[in-house]
């Protein structure tokens, strides 16, 4: 089952991160961005936070399942939903862990290519 774009729409407006979150469709699901960071997932309507320090420090009760078949295991933190300011929390704690994105840069056709 693909996730909702209001689901999506949920967790945005509950984060309370305004455009510092982003999102971008994968293969049905969505990848969550802080400050252009992967921090999360969004698969079958849940939210996976990337496991991290920030994760086991600030959340380590949160049940850990996989997001998609062959995947490890994340903490799903459906629960922080309903917690506004902890989830920004942890989105933000886990944003400043990962590392910064590679740019990209054009190659000779003018089209980006990864780095």
């Amino acid at each position: 089952m693909a996730t909702d774009v209001d689901f999506i729409a949920y967790v945005i407006e509950q984060a309370g991160l305004g455009a510092r979150l982003t999102h971008r469709r994968m293969f049905g699901e969505y990848a969550l961005y802080v400050d252009e960071k992967v921090v999360a997932f969004a698969c079958d309507n849940s939210l996976f936070v990337k496991p991290s320090a920030a994760a086991t420090r600030l959340t380590p009760h949160l049940p850990q399942r996989s997001p998609y078949p062959g995947a490890k295991d994340y903490p799903v933190a459906d629960e922080l939903l309903d917690d506004p300011d902890r989830l920004r929390t942890l989105l933000l704690e886990t944003a400043r862990l990962m590392p910064v994105p590679k740019v990209k840069r054009a190659n000779s056709s003018g089209k980006a290519k990864k780095t």
